[in-house]
């Protein structure tokens, strides 16, 4: 059995068929680890999450800022955007089918037997990895709840930033959320900065990525996570993996064998 990661897919279907086939991928015997943002900008959301689903246990996903945004948009919290390309999915036979599959698809995952953990953003550098496994499954039962429109509404605005200023359920979910599918930079104290998605070369002096941040906590411990083309893959700590590599932007998408760390990637699509 091989396990493989995959990075933001965003309904690039195509290139995620034509990578798998490079690995010879086996739904039997292998894995495929899906680091979020599975849809949205990309021409084919529906056939990819049908894809996913049709895999079965396999796949073990996580849930981005853009899957949970297709739930919201589903809900009727927010509209879609043309340049989501999400028609087609949203008027699919199957919707609540498939966004009820989304809904139960967790914000951290942790591979069995070691402390290798997969989740869209990264780690919150205020976060122990305990803080982050207790904060995630408190998250994860308000989206699977029967109260689940209620808390996507909830879920949207960048306040409260830092973890120390939480108080309420409303701003721990908000937190939460914002923390596992939105973040990119932190400021020098850890706390969420949401404005830049610049390469970390060109960014502002007062922030930092958040795995510089949390350098200590990832001493122990990888991380796969996706969210930030502009990584393209290039991070400053070892045990770090960015699988996001822009292939929604015509760069390409990115498959990692997780037992000899080998790369596999497909070119864009995209003419």
């Amino acid at each position: 059995m091989s396990i493989y990661f995959v990075g933001d897919i965003q309904g690039c279907y195509n290139e995620l068929v034509a990578l798998l086939n490079q690995v010879n991928f086996n739904k039997n015997t292998d894995q495929l680890w899906v680091a979020g943002d599975m849809v949205a900008r990309g021409p084919d959301s529906y056939k990819t999450l049908k894809y996913l689903m049709s895999l079965g246990e396999c796949v073990k996903a996580v849930l981005g800022n853009h899957d949970l945004h297709l739930l919201a948009i589903h809900a009727g919290i927010k509209k879609a955007k043309k340049s989501d390309f999400l028609e087609e999915l949203l008027t699919c036979p199957e919707i609540n089918e498939i966004t009820d599959w989304l809904a139960q698809q967790p914000l951290l995952r942790k591979l069995p037997n070691e402390q290798t953990y997969m989740s869209h953003a990264g780690l919150a550098p205020q976060w122990q990895v305990s803080e982050a496994i207790e904060q995630a499954a408190f998250a994860e039962k308000l989206i699977r709840s029967p109260e689940r429109v209620k808390w996507l509404t909830l879920m949207y605005g960048e306040q409260p930033n830092d973890w120390s200023l939480v108080e309420t359920k409303t701003e721990r979910f908000r937190y939460v959320i914002n923390a596992f599918t939105r973040m990119r930079y932190c400021y020098e104290d850890g706390s969420l900065e949401f404005s830049c998605k610049l390469d970390p070369k060109n960014a502002p002096n007062n922030i930092k990525p958040w795995f510089n941040i949390a350098s200590s906590q990832l001493d122990n411990c990888s991380w796969i996570f996706g969210h930030w083309a502009m990584l393209m893959g290039n991070t400053t700590h070892k045990n770090t993996h960015a699988l996001d590599t822009g292939c929604v932007w015509g760069e390409h998408l990115t498959l990692l064998r997780w037992y000899d760390k080998t790369s596999f990637i497909e070119k864009s699509h995209k003419k």
